[in-house]
């Protein structure tokens, strides 16, 4: 279990004995998924917005290939109220945008 990303959302994932990179870089999110990959090892990763949507192909290589590394995408802790999954953009371009709209 590893949490990459600002410093507070590690040391809050640090708390419940998550491995984690404080302020973690692109790079070293590339090295990291690169040796989880390479060994084959299970892993389950969480990172901010700014690392899920980098374009590395380590990234994108676990996502699209591997069970064995899981990576979830966790709000920013600085701004969760503007946060938006990306996976808003699939649901609205297949159901239109109206599908993201709150009913009452």
């Amino acid at each position: 279990m590893i949490a990459m990303g600002g410093a507070g959302l590690a040391q809050g994932f640090a708390l419940i004995g998550f491995e984690t990179w404080p302020d973690a870089s692109e790079e070293q999110l590339e090295t990291l998924l690169n040796e989880l990959l390479e060994h084959q090892d299970n892993a389950l990763v969480f990172l901010e917005p700014y690392l899920a949507r980098c374009d590395c192909a380590p990234l994108r290589r676990a996502q699209q290939e591997s069970g064995r590394v899981v990576v979830i995408e966790v709000p920013p802790l600085h701004d969760p109220e503007a946060y938006q999954p990306a996976v808003e953009e699939l649901v609205a371009s297949v159901l239109g945008s109206r599908a993201l709209e709150d009913r009452e």
